[in-house]
């Protein structure tokens, strides 16, 4: 596997997988409202220092318990706008949200691994490039779609990762914090 030096050369686009990297992941269920939404340890500060260094950071996230019926788009509304006012008080700034509602057994299917969100990431901003661009995620399916699209492949380990995710990934990391370390 490579190492994180050079991670940041020619990178200017940044996309994020929201459970497990952002915030805490509730294993087995879905986050639905903002007393359950949880951030990671060095998330805010993270993305404070990528706002600084990214022309773009969009987050791309499976949100199929809007498919299961256990919340609303506008349940996710509230939940991400909330997300998005802690991150900008923080110093940082997310561009745009997508998230695909529909459940895995749907086809054809937005979800990731699928290119769908990437697509429409490309629709709303048109100079993004995917060479130029990070995909950090903490599942299989968030680094099969960085492959998919041609983003480097970062994965945010955790209890859960596995030796595929592993073996797929560009990079692997514990943390954002050992990313924003490089920025300094």
């Amino acid at each position: 596997m490579k190492t994180l030096q050079n991670i940041f050369t020619d990178k200017k686009y940044l996309f994020l997988d929201r459970d497990g990297v952002i915030n805490k992941r509730m294993m087995g269920g879905y986050i639905t409202t903002w007393d359950e939404f949880e951030f990671l340890p060095g998330v805010l500060e993270g993305i404070a220092a990528f706002t600084k260094h990214f022309d773009r950071i969009c987050i791309i996230t499976n949100q199929q318990g809007i498919g299961k019926g256990l919340m609303t788009h506008h349940d996710l509304s509230l939940l991400h706008t909330k997300m998005k006012e802690a991150i900008s008080s923080a110093g940082g700034k997310i561009d745009h949200i997508y998230y695909c509602a529909q459940l895995i057994t749907e086809k054809p299917n937005c979800r990731k691994p699928d290119k769908a969100m990437a697509k429409q990431a490309l629709l709303d901003f048109p100079e993004i490039n995917f060479s130029k661009s990070i995909m950090i995620g903490d599942t299989i399916g968030d680094l099969k779609f960085a492959k998919n699209t041609g983003m480097t492949a970062v994965l945010l380990e955790n209890e859960y990762s596995s030796k595929l995710e592993k073996s797929i990934c560009d990079y692997s990391i514990h943390n954002l914090t050992e990313l924003t370390n490089l920025l300094k």
